[in-house]
């Protein structure tokens, strides 16, 4: 399992969390392809890191986590959301190893957030991370792109409920699948093409996945907003955010850590 460290920009669910939000919190989001993790300290993101998802026992995850928090995490309040139902019950065991207390798992039946959907049971947990984020840090009607393995659309109304949203396969998906059924063309570096008229195969390729999927992305942001009625703030996250977002017309801001914000604040709100 491979890590990448950022500066700062029993399953016991509702575990008793002394202290108050100056206290030191670790946020895990266990993705399908990366789980972010994050350090709070006085209510500000201090650090966070993301690693490869995959397979891992429980001491994996605990040396992973030590390696990480060096100045340890022993007392410390924990929280957790997962959409990796295999890897979960090992993050939450890690947690536990490496702070002495039971971590906080967030699920759609403890969401302060309104679930005005058809399903709420079914509403993943990063998504409602992300509208409580949203919602409370950039205001509502608010709508946030989250663009990782897939991208979600998460639409929280002007009341501030989560009322639905889409989701598409995320942009690295939708190429890795682009360059297995053709087989003359190879995987290109991402990044921003020169011209939109690209004379190369690999020029092509880069204008067709960023600029054709950032398109695509503008569209749908079109249509949710005139369902949605006002103006919606849109806000990008993600591991691919700052990189997708850049190409977009209806993206007015980034953030990277907002999943992690928002599980701080689910933290909070079930003290």
């Amino acid at each position: 399992m491979s890590a990448s460290r950022k500066a700062k920009p029993s399953t016991a669910r509702r575990a008793p969390a002394p202290g108050g939000a100056t206290a030191p919190l670790i946020a895990v989001d266990v993705g399908n392809t990366e789980t972010q993790v994050g350090r709070f300290l006085a209510g500000e993101l201090e650090e966070s890191w993301r690693v490869t998802s995959g397979r891992a026992t429980t001491d994996e995850l605990r040396l992973q986590l030590e390696a990480m928090l060096k100045t340890g995490a022993a007392g410390c309040s924990s929280v957790v959301c997962s959409v990796v139902p295999s890897l979960t019950q090992a993050w939450i065991d890690a947690l536990r190893a490496v702070t002495g207390r039971d971590a906080f798992e967030v699920t759609a039946a403890d969401s302060p957030i309104p679930l005005q959907v058809a399903e709420p049971d079914s509403v993943g947990p990063d998504r409602i991370a992300n509208a409580m984020a949203g919602r409370t840090l950039h205001g509502a009607p608010c709508i946030v792109v989250d663009l990782g393995t897939a991208t979600t659309f998460d639409c929280v109304s002007k009341q501030g409920a989560f009322v639905g949203g889409a989701i598409s396969p995320g942009l690295v998906t939708s190429s890795e699948e682009l360059f297995r059924r053709a087989a003359r063309l190879t995987n290109i570096e991402l990044r921003r093409p020169e011209r939109a008229v690209a004379r190369t195969t690999a020029e092509n390729l880069r204008v067709g996945v960023l600029w054709g999927y950032a398109g695509l992305v503008d569209a749908l942001v079109r249509r949710m907003r005139s369902e949605l009625g006002g103006r919606p703030r849109v806000i990008a996250t993600g591991g691919l955010a700052r990189l997708v977002a850049a190409e977009c017309e209806t993206v007015d801001l980034v953030d990277d850590g907002l999943t992690l914000k928002g599980l701080r604040l689910l933290w909070e709100a079930q003290r």
